[in-house]
Parts: structure tokens; C-alpha cells; sequence
């Protein structure tokens, strides 16, 4: 397990980019925390250390946002609001894992049977000084 430790979201992106240039296409992160963690801060740095330009927010209304780059396509997912694993094909959640991209799941605890074997766990915490505990 590795364990970084941030003091700010720029520092959180920097993190998320160091580990996107290990990610192969197809990987799939689900992203834990309580809301306010830095998760979305997360996300924002996986999309620049894969090259996407686009500017990175939160899919917590919309649900899924796909970042397409020069060399992947990032999908960016947010299970907290679905009530239902139903929900799941409606949105269209096994297309994006399907699809050869990066998929970053926020709350995709939430529905770990749906996960395919070999996801990387990314746990964000909020230690004691406000700091980011940040473990995979």
C-alpha cells in the first residue's frame, strides 16, 4: 500500500498525477471518502497526468463526464446520488468500463459487485490538521 500525505488540492493533483502515469488504458479507480475529501481535487490531477486539457468537475448532478485526451479517454463517475444498482445500466456504467479508457469512480464502493477484478482502490481521508491522507 502506498500512503501520501497532502496539504493542499494542488498538492492532491500532484499526487493523482504522478499515479496517472502508471495507469494503463482500461484501469479502473474507484475513489472513497467522505464528501469533501479531495476526491473530484483527485480526478482533477489523473486528467492532467493523462493529458486532457478539459477542465475536470464534479459529476455528482450529471453522473458521468467523459474527458476525451490525445492518448485516452477518461470517464469520471459519481455513484453517491444512485439509490439502485438498476440505476447503474441506466447511466450506462458498464459501457464506460468497457470502453478501453480510465475510468474514476467516486463512491464506486457503493456497488463493488459491478467492479471488474483489478481496480485500484484510491481512499481519501481527512486527517486530524485538515491534511489529505491519500492511500492505494
Amino acid at each position: 500500500m502506498t500512503t501520501r500525505i497532502s496539504t493542499s488540492a494542488a498538492e492532491t493533483r500532484a499526487i493523482a498525477t504522478e499515479l496517472a502515469h502508471g495507469l494503463a488504458s482500461g484501469s479502473v479507480l474507484i475513489l472513497t471518502g467522505d464528501l469533501g475529501a479531495g476526491k473530484t481535487e483527485f480526478v482533477k490531477g489523473l486528467a492532467k497526468g493523462l493529458r486532457i486539457d478539459d477542465s475536470v468537475t464534479s459529476p455528482t448532478f450529471t453522473l458521468v463526464h467523459e474527458y476525451r485526451g490525445d492518448l485516452v479517454t477518461l470517464y469520471h463517475l459519481d455513484l453517491y446520488r444512485l439509490n439502485s444498482e438498476k440505476e447503474l445500466d441506466e447511466i450506462g456504467f458498464d459501457d464506460c468500463l468497457s470502453a478501453g479508457g480510465i475510468c474514476a469512480i467516486e463512491w464506486g464502493n457503493k456497488y463493488q459487485s459491478r467492479l471488474p477484478k483489478g481496480y485500484l482502490e484510491v481512499r481519501l481521508t481527512i486527517g486530524d490538521n485538515s491534511e489529505r491522507i491519500i492511500e492505494w
